[in-house]
């Protein structure tokens, strides 16, 4: 996020923070804005920090967020004891390197590489960073390719849905290619194989399919994309690839729906992030990027620094960073296994399509998405409603809840749904508790046969 400058004034009570405890710690107010001149004990101020804390809200009543919000409390000491790790330092931390290694080399199993020992990956800052990195990838592999064949590589082009996370946004916009995106209409409200192909063509560097929609957490058709490509590819001469963002799903279908084919399995398919924060079930922020093989990432994309006494081969936006996140990724490899994030996924989709039945008999709501891909679900409501979306968002919010009310895109920006993802930490229990919640808001507004609906809210980010 982007900050602007505050205009101060020294009369200006909302520029200082008052202290709370009186003679016990300081009597003089303290700089919100601007560094002060003297520093602070520092019980004093954690404290500080502390109570303001205390107005974010509750992250386990929080079902906007995909990010996790509870780890063990040997993941949370593993972590401590590791904050001072930069991961970039691969000569001064060797065993953090390799842990890095382990964990790629499992996700390669874990997404079906052709040989694990042949593919390359990395971890990032987040799935947003390791999308980007498969972008570049493409891109430069479809300019060999171009250059290879004497034709102009200037006007590259990636197809997509509409739906994608705005990161791939930010690729495109960043690196200067033009987005094709594969509108909403009607009841399809993410890529389909037939709709993505009339958007290629030579120029096309690759199509982003997805695994697990912020909109509605369902799944794209990845074999339906990669079988129409195989006999595009087969007709033209192209060779237009996939990657997948499984920024969710990557860590959901191979414990959840194994005989799904959307990974590596299928041979378009040239690369693949994901979230080791989201079902990957670390704390903020990791993510992974994996290659199908060490082909199909260009050369020329990878840094060799000289770099504290050793070779530094380094793909990345982001150069110094904390490694503690990959080290509670491995204790989580380790930690559960396969049963274990099986059982972790399978009752929060359990949850999840409780959740999702239950707001469907309430009766002013209808389903866009049940939960039974990744655990997470859209509902809108319907003509028995005298309130909207945003409405029951912010009732809700009264109570603690935190459910995100939002339009779709562009040809389906008429439809406005509430959408809750559910992870670790969120219980049947507490569905039951928002079930009532939910009910108390729609006894409400049916009390309150006047009321004008909003047709908007505050806002949340996908």
């Amino acid at each position: 996020m982007l900050h602007g400058q505050k205009n101060l004034k020294d009369d200006d009570f909302s520029s200082v923070l008052t202290p709370a405890y009186g003679g016990r710690y300081t009597r003089e107010p303290i700089p919100k804005y601007l560094m002060p001149k003297e520093g602070l004990p520092p019980n004093v101020a954690y404290n500080l920090i502390r109570d303001e804390l205390i107005l974010d809200g509750n992250s386990r009543l929080n079902l906007a967020t995909f990010v996790t919000t509870w780890m063990e409390d040997e993941a949370k000491q593993l972590m401590s004891e590791t904050f001072d790790k930069n991961m970039i330092d691969k000569d001064e931390y060797p065993q953090t390197a390799e842990i890095e290694l382990r964990c790629t080399n499992m996700l390669a199993d874990l997404w079906n590489s052709p040989d694990e020992e042949n593919s390359v990956g990395c971890s990032t800052i987040g799935s947003s960073e390791a999308a980007m990195l498969g972008g570049m990838a493409l891109k430069w592999k479809w300019r060999e390719r171009r250059e290879a064949q004497g034709k102009p590589a200037d006007k590259p082009n990636m197809v997509m849905g509409i739906n994608v996370q705005v990161c791939w946004e930010k690729f495109c916009r960043y690196w200067e290619i033009e987005p094709r995106f594969v509108p909403m209409e009607g009841d399809r409200y993410c890529l389909t194989a037939d709709e993505a192909v009339k958007l290629v063509d030579e120029n096309t560097i690759g199509v982003v399919v997805i695994m697990g929609s912020t909109f509605d957490g369902r799944y794209e058709n990845v074999k339906e994309v990669n079988d129409a490509l195989v006999d595009l590819n087969a007709k033209t001469g192209w060779e237009v690839p996939i990657h997948v963002d499984a920024a969710s799903g990557g860590f959901v279908a191979p414990f959840l729906q194994p005989e799904i084919k959307w990974d590596f399995r299928l041979p378009l398919v040239k690369s693949i992030n994901t979230s080791g924060h989201k079902y990957g079930l670390v704390y903020p922020g990791v993510g992974w990027v994996i290659w199908r093989d060490k082909a199909e990432l260009p050369e020329d994309l990878v840094f060799h620094c000289n770099y504290l006494g050793g070779d530094l081969p380094n793909f990345a936006l982001n150069f110094s960073r904390p490694g503690n996140q990959v080290v509670a990724q491995y204790f989580n490899f380790l930690r559960l296994g396969h049963e274990g994030y099986r059982e972790i996924h399978q009752a929060s989709q359990d949850v999840a399509m409780y959740l999702s039945s239950g707001i469907a008999k309430l009766g002013p709501f209808d389903l866009i998405s049940d939960g039974s891909d990744i655990p997470v679900f859209a509902f809108t409501t319907n003509d028995k409603a005298n309130f909207s979306v945003f409405d029951v968002s912010d009732k809700v919010r009264e109570r603690g809840w935190l459910v995100p009310a939002y339009t779709f895109p562009k040809n389906r920006d008429d439809l406005a749904v509430l959408r809750c993802v559910c992870k670790e930490g969120f219980t049947r229990d507490m569905a039951d508790m928002l079930l009532s919640d939910l009910q108390t808001a729609i006894d409400y507004f049916a009390a309150r046969p006047d009321h004008k609906p909003q047709t908007g809210g505050s806002g949340f980010h996908h």
